[in-house]
């Protein structure tokens, strides 16, 4: 008898932005949803259309490229909305509208001032309209959780009737746990009668840390058949449920559960590092499955136990999620067709022309600098490079500082704004603080530094390729700037630039909750 499936969804590039600073582009988006798509999930859920032009572009773009996967578009219940999600995921192989309204009575009044009657009409309207694009329509109830039965049996019911083929019950604020929200689930699929004619989803933040395990319990007490997630449980506030940990424990508990998921979970390191560098979130040592200490072993007892049999202390192998690819001999003795293989047999496009040129020199100046090239260090001259392409306003050149202990440091940052090269030089309590200070009497931006974080991106020795994020809090956006170089200063005036590019140039996103 064949297992049931779970279906993965995944919300990296729409929820999982929401992270304030996680804001990507509509490259970046493009790269992480090509990983997703080797990652083998079910459905996309790209972006939110109507936000801003950029996210209609990124969402356009991923839904012409992804051909394995249902590319998702998200949108509120009103016809502007789902008509831009409409034309945003036209051409697409398998497309969906997801279109969603606040359902509890706090959000109906506070929020959206509308009444119950008003957002039950609200809710058929849309999901009639999202039918007439697309036969693909998920619904949510926004804050569905927190809704009453009720009302909330009486609108699913409605929406099923308009044609609404996925139900998507979310924990938006993350209120739940996990023996009541799965008994709410199969209360609502029991009560309602046409319940079996539509796919039931769970969508749960982590507030209280328990996204994974309401999500589970939806799945096993109240009968959902999909599952709302992004790739290092990122989001907004304390993030998401985490597709990872979904995924490992429904295939590693399957006597358990008793469903399979189409997921290609060597593809799940790769996934998590492409997110982490990218978005400069990153993943704590200890993160299950994806943490840099999630199959290490420091106990004596434990080493001897593993080392006799492994199975004594893992019930996972670290190479089935993608651990055993990570280091690559690629040095300064590599060629031109050498990168380009590596590039390919790690999901990474290689430019073109004199794109490849510019990745080439920057590859080999990196070699000349450390023994060994790895794959993040892959991704992160690829990122680099695409953003040097982007005519952004900041362009950094070279620095030059000086540190001594017991004085201040003294720092001159080249670096292009516009068609102007500048110069600025300054001091500061170390070397960091005097590149960044040097910038800023250029760039005056005004800016509060919220976070400066270095992480090294290969391991292994002191000469690893250092990743710096740091994350500045302008009038009204919040965002994060990465830089990558084995000089962590240099990183650092990278790091900086980039945030205050995305300062400048950022459009006002619509914020959406699900």
């Amino acid at each position: 008898m064949s297992r049931e499936s779970l279906i993965i969804f995944d919300t990296t590039l729409r929820d999982g932005e929401q992270s304030p600073g996680a804001s990507m582009t509509r490259d970046e988006k493009l790269l992480i949803a090509r990983q997703l798509e080797r990652l083998r999930v079910d459905v996309i859920e790209a972006g939110f259309a109507a936000a801003s032009p950029g996210d209609f572009e990124a969402v356009r773009a991923i839904a012409q490229a992804i051909k394995d996967a249902t590319v998702c578009s998200l949108s509120r219940a009103n016809e502007a909305d789902i008509s831009r999600s409409a034309e945003a995921l036209r051409g697409a192989a398998r497309g969906r509208i997801h279109t969603f309204i606040a359902t509890s009575p706090l959000h109906m009044e506070k929020k959206l001032r509308m009444s119950p009657d008003e957002v039950y009409a609200q809710a058929r309207r849309a999901v009639r309209f999202a039918r007439q694009h697309c036969a693909d329509v998920e619904f949510s109830p926004e804050d569905g959780y927190r809704s009453e039965p009720d009302f909330l049996c009486r609108i699913i019911e409605a929406v099923i009737a308009e044609g609404a083929t996925t139900i998507n019950i979310p924990d938006t604020v993350g209120y739940a746990v996990p023996e009541l929200f799965g008994a709410f689930i199969r209360d609502l699929r029991e009560r309602i009668p046409n319940s079996d004619k539509a796919i039931w989803s769970v969508h749960c933040h982590n507030d209280l840390g328990l996204a994974v395990a309401n999500s589970l319990a939806g799945v096993t007490v109240g009968g959902a058949r999909q599952i709302e997630c992004t790739i290092n449980g990122l989001g907004e506030r304390a993030g998401n449920c985490s597709l990872e940990e979904v995924v490992m424990a429904v295939r590693t508990r399957r006597d358990h559960f008793k469903l399979d998921v189409h997921i290609d979970t060597t593809q799940i390191v790769p996934a998590s590092r492409m997110v982490s560098q990218t978005t400069g979130f990153a993943v704590q040592p200890n993160k299950a499955v994806v943490g840099a200490n999630a199959f290490a072993h420091a106990s004596g007892i434990h080493q001897d136990g593993v080392l006799k049999a492994r199975d004594t202390y893992e019930i996972m192998r670290a190479e089935d999620v993608g651990w055993s690819a990570n280091k690559i001999v690629l040095g300064k003795l590599s060629g031109r067709n050498a990168l380009r293989q590596r590039l390919t047999e790690i999901g990474l496009t290689a430019p073109e022309g004199t794109e490849f040129d510019a990745l080439f020199a920057r590859f080999k100046e990196l070699a000349d600098r450390k023994a060994e090239v790895f794959d993040e260090d892959l991704l992160a001259l690829l990122s680099d490079e695409s953003h040097a392409h982007a005519h952004e306003h900041y362009r950094f050149m070279s620095l030059a500082q000086q540190s001594h202990s017991g004085q201040r440091s003294q720092a001159t940052v080249r670096f292009v704004a516009g068609e102007a090269e500048l110069n600025p030089s300054a001091e500061g309590n170390g070397a960091v603080d005097a590149v960044l200070s040097a910038i800023e009497a250029e760039a005056r931006s005004g800016a509060q530094l919220l976070l400066y974080s270095v992480n090294a991106i290969s391991t292994g020795s002191t000469e690893s390729q250092g990743e710096v994020t740091i994350r500045l809090q302008g009038t009204d956006r919040i965002v994060n700037g990465v830089g990558a170089d084995p000089d962590i200063v240099v990183a650092s005036a990278k790091a900086y630039l980039a945030a205050l590019n995305k300062l400048r140039a950022g459009a006002d996103r619509i914020p959406a909750q699900v």
